[in-house]
């Protein structure tokens, strides 16, 4: 008598397995892989947007700094055209690039120093608790984030020869002869001490309007140092007879560089790039034609694309080997004092 033939048995299928066409099963994924693969889902996103606002735009920037691209051909262009130098030579030999590039520089120092030097006042002057610093806190954050259109038409209207109330003052109180045109005198010849100096009136003009404007950002960031030094050592410095003076400069100070440093690399490289809060105060002009107004007029005055993308990449250059110096020489000396 047959016995019936007999089934193969087939093994029990464990969860998070998968059986392939081939017969071998996919193994399953570790914790760490699973991680992985979670943090690529979450930073995939990201990296999407960069690449597309910020990645694409600076490749694009530099492919036609060596072409020669007018704005009324920019459509039919392809990513590769013909090379040449000859944008940067444009840029180089046009009249008034250097000193646009040290009225840039001298623009940026300025901004820079003159918003740490006033952000770490207020900062020292609110940082104790008295009635309504809360209030006067909040003030000091109008020139920050009131819209740039706003404050440079007050600040227009301000200065205005015809109708400005600082002129009215300085004419009524400060014994000024005639109307001072802050925003449209290059120069302004000042009697020093028998001496004729001439003072670059619009510039200064500009700076200390960046000063004004950007002064909270350096505020917030001092402040915010300054409420977690602890107490104990300026109480120390006291006690040992250390005067106001010495207090800022050994126990505070030290505690304050390492936000300076930091605070002067993003203030630089902002103010390096500004281009509205001149545009909208002077137009650039009086002493105020920064690099970053010459590549707005390369590109509406003269519709050059292919010489306002050298003159930004140029710029671009100038930034990076100034900040390269800065950490060459003052980032480790600044790391060694804090």
């Amino acid at each position: 008598m047959s016995t019936p033939a007999t089934r193969p048995t087939r093994a029990p299928r464990t969860a998070g397995t998968h059986a392939r066409p081939g017969g071998r099963r996919k193994r399953p994924l570790t914790g760490a892989q699973r991680e992985n693969r979670t943090g690529l889902a979450f930073v995939t996103p990201t990296f999407v947007v960069v690449l597309v606002v910020v990645i694409v735009p600076i490749l694009w920037t530099v492919l036609l700094a060596f072409q020669r691209a007018r704005l009324v051909d920019i459509q039919g262009m392809g990513l590769f055209g013909n090379w040449s130098l000859q944008n940067f030579s444009q840029v180089f030999s046009s009249p008034g690039f250097w000193s646009s590039l040290l009225t840039t520089l001298v623009y940026t120092v300025g901004g820079t120093a003159g918003s740490l030097v006033l952000g770490l006042i207020a900062a020292l002057a609110l940082r104790r608790p008295f009635r309504g610093r809360g209030l006067l806190r909040g003030t000091m954050l109008l020139p920050y984030v009131a819209p740039v259109v706003a404050v440079t038409f007050v600040w227009e209207v301000a200065l205005s020869p015809q109708y400005g109330i600082v002129n009215n003052w300085g004419t009524r109180f400060l014994g000024w002869h005639d109307p001072i045109a802050f925003l449209s005198t290059r120069s302004y010849e000042v009697d020093l001490l028998g001496w004729h100096v001439g003072v670059p009136l619009a510039l200064l003009t500009v700076v200390a309007f960046e000063t004004w404007r950007y002064f909270p950002f350096a505020f917030l960031f001092l402040l915010a140092r300054l409420q977690a030094v602890p107490p104990g050592l300026e109480e120390a410095a006291r006690v040992d007879g250390a005067t106001p003076t010495q207090r800022f400069r050994y126990v505070l100070l030290p505690q304050l560089m390492p936000v300076i440093a930091l605070l002067s690399v993003l203030r630089f490289i902002m103010t390096f790039n500004k281009f509205d809060d001149v545009y909208l105060l002077t137009g650039g002009s009086s002493g105020t034609d920064v690099v970053a107004v010459r590549v707005y007029d390369f590109l509406t005055a003269r519709f050059d694309v292919g010489a306002a993308s050298a003159q930004a990449l140029v710029l671009a250059v100038v930034l990076m080997v100034l900040l390269g110096l800065y950490f060459a020489f003052f980032a480790r000396k600044t790391q060694e004092e804090a």
